[in-house]
């Protein structure tokens, strides 16, 4: 029971960055309004390929990693991914960058997905313990 309640906020967290990261490769100027900055010329080619690339392989890699026991460990991508974002912030913010409430909501955002990705590769890594397996001295089979 415990493993679908993971499974399902992976799984709500992938939607909505999917949603975020197809959505900026149809209209890339979404990103302005999503995330309060404004890029002009051919660097809304980049903003298209580049943060769209972030959002989708992060938000697939994070539904592989939750609905293929195997893949579980494809967790690991959105937390490296955003927890590489967030260490870029912190770094900006240290050397002086302009920080307002989007940048501090951003950091946010990154370090619950980091929480959330690490956390639910965890406990979905675990191998469960089988009732059947466990002996009469209240110890697994395997752990003897």
């Amino acid at each position: 029971m415990t493993n679908w309640i993971w499974r399902g906020a992976v799984l709500l967290w992938a939607a909505f960055f999917a949603i975020v990261g197809l959505r900026g490769v149809i209209d890339p100027a979404s990103y302005s309004e999503t995330f309060n900055f404004s890029i002009t010329g051919v660097a809304i080619n980049t903003l298209r390929a580049d943060l769209s690339a972030f959002f989708i392989v992060a938000s697939g890699a994070a539904v592989l990693g939750a609905l293929l026991p195997g893949w579980v460990r494809a967790l690991l991508v959105p937390a490296a991914l955003f927890g590489t974002a967030l260490v870029g912030r912190l770094i900006g913010a240290a050397m002086g960058d302009p920080t307002n409430w989007g940048i501090i909501q951003g950091m946010i955002v990154e370090a619950l997905t980091v929480v959330l990705m690490l956390a639910s590769w965890w406990v979905l890594s675990r191998v469960p313990v089988d009732a059947a397996a466990v002996n009469s001295a209240g110890v697994a089979d395997d752990m003897r």
